[in-house]
């Protein structure tokens, strides 16, 4: 008879190349490892000119684009590191086992090569780009991505608070960049919107490794740590805070758009805001929240939500 243990048999990693890997094969992979697709995240630079309304001035968004670029450079020097920490752990998973550098394909000291340049150049642009405020939002950003991927990922609860902060960064980071003073609310929105993404993102990794792994601590220690009814009371709390938080902001914002008039479109933002709101949440109850990412990539429904949101909040803002 065997054990669970022996019965799930751990993934074995993929085997090391048989000869060098070949300049270009080196060269993607590093593009591999900057990954592009999830510079979509950066996009949240934009949201603080956008809701202010001056995101179409061309000195904000220029300044905003600059940010955008900012971040790419900066998260991808993140992402060497990152990767380049946990290449043992990757060779474990059972999709993150093909990144280049669990691979083998870029070395571990070409990744750190890059990463180190690239979050040092990210905060001189920073600074050169708009002072010294957006440099330490960058250096906090690069330090904490620092600090995660050498011991906060090991860290329950902590883990969570280090990836939410990059998503509130990326926020407070296109409000500098533009000279858009920022919400109350809007910050609130940003943090626990971003607590419930990364919430989901750890019940989707936990799905995704059941049965694919005899111990998921080999691939993340805090998944073992995470109880499911855990993980869902974080996100069910994450959400009642960002929608009650956006309806404050909403009815804030009007009331600074519009003083003395009240055209009701920011109030109306509220239904497609919830209701894409509510559908993420089912979306990573049902455990596939794992790569967040690529829910606003491939979700129509989601997308659908976000257009009826913009186009609600442009006619307030432009338009009423």
């Amino acid at each position: 008879m065997t054990t669970p243990a022996e019965a799930v048999k751990p993934i074995e990693p993929p085997p090391s190349p048989a000869a060098p890997p070949s300049v270009r094969a080196v060269a993607r992979g590093i593009v591999r490892v900057a990954r592009p697709r999830q510079w979509l995240k950066n996009v949240l630079v934009f949201v603080a000119p956008g809701a202010a309304g001056v995101l179409l001035h061309a000195h904000v968004l220029t300044q905003t684009l600059g940010a955008f670029a900012i971040f790419c450079l900066g998260a991808s020097g993140t992402y060497f590191l990152n990767d380049a920490a946990d290449v043992r752990a990757d060779r474990s998973h059972p999709t993150k086992r093909h990144r280049p550098i669990a691979a083998g394909i870029v070395p571990v000291p070409l990744a750190l090569a890059i990463a180190v340049p690239s979050m040092a150049g990210a905060v001189g642009l920073a600074w050169a780009l708009a002072g010294w405020r957006l440099a330490l939002v960058m250096g906090i950003y690069c330090l904490v991505n620092v600090a995660y991927s050498l011991e906060l990922k090991n860290e329950p609860v902590l883990d969570l608070a280090a990836v939410s902060s990059g998503f509130v960064l990326r926020a407070i980071a296109g409000g500098l960049a533009a000279g858009v003073a920022l919400s109350n609310w809007f910050i609130i929105v940003a943090s626990f919107g971003s607590l419930l993404i990364v919430t989901g993102k750890r019940s989707g990794e936990q799905h995704l490794l059941h049965g694919a792994v005899a111990d998921q601590a080999q691939v993340r220690r805090t998944l073992n740590l995470y109880t499911p009814s855990f993980l869902q009371a974080v996100r069910t709390a994450a959400a009642a805070v960002t929608i009650t938080a956006y309806c404050l902001w909403a009815f804030e914002r009007a009331g600074q758009a519009h003083p003395g008039h009240d055209p009701i479109w920011f109030q109306l933002t509220i239904i497609p805001f919830v209701i894409g709101l509510l559908h993420v949440v089912r979306l990573l109850d049902s455990g596939v929240g794992s790569a967040p990412e690529e829910l606003a990539i491939h979700d129509h429904r989601l997308q659908l939500y976000g257009l009826a949101w913009v186009a609600l909040f442009a006619v307030g803002i432009y338009v009423a």
